[in-house]
């Protein structure tokens, strides 16, 4: 089990930047493939970003490429998501996803269903 509680989200200006991070607790963090999701009031929850158990492998959805960076400390037991050029529509809760490093590797790592662990979300607010 792995417990995931996330923090950094807050209201931002277009074009400015926020950096959340999601601290884990319980079995050895790096043991994880960590993830990073979104949910729009009204939509699906969808994918943002997801890295390896050591942050050597990234994926990014398109969306956000090029203005989003996920990484981690495993020391810290804790994965970071730097936001910047923020954009109205990057408004959202976000969501730290956690699953196992030896599972994941053969699932797909955009899927919702390929975590199991899912922290309670924070919130991101994007004025224009």
């Amino acid at each position: 089990q792995v417990q995931l509680v996330e923090s950094g989200g807050g209201l931002v200006q277009a074009g400015g930047s926020l950096r959340l991070s999601c601290a884990a607790s319980g079995r050895t963090f790096s043991t994880y493939a960590m993830a990073w999701f979104r949910q729009a009031r009204g939509k699906e929850r969808e994918f943002v970003a997801a890295l390896n158990w050591n942050g050597g492998t990234t994926y990014y959805a398109d969306s956000v490429k090029g203005r989003f960076t996920a990484s981690r400390d495993n020391a810290k037991n804790t994965v970071y998501l730097q936001m910047n050029s923020l954009k109205p529509e990057d408004t959202a809760d976000y969501y730290c996803a956690a699953a196992d490093q030896n599972n994941w590797r053969y699932r797909d790592p955009l899927g919702r269903g390929s975590y199991g662990y899912w922290g309670q979300g924070t919130q991101v607010t994007v004025s224009s």
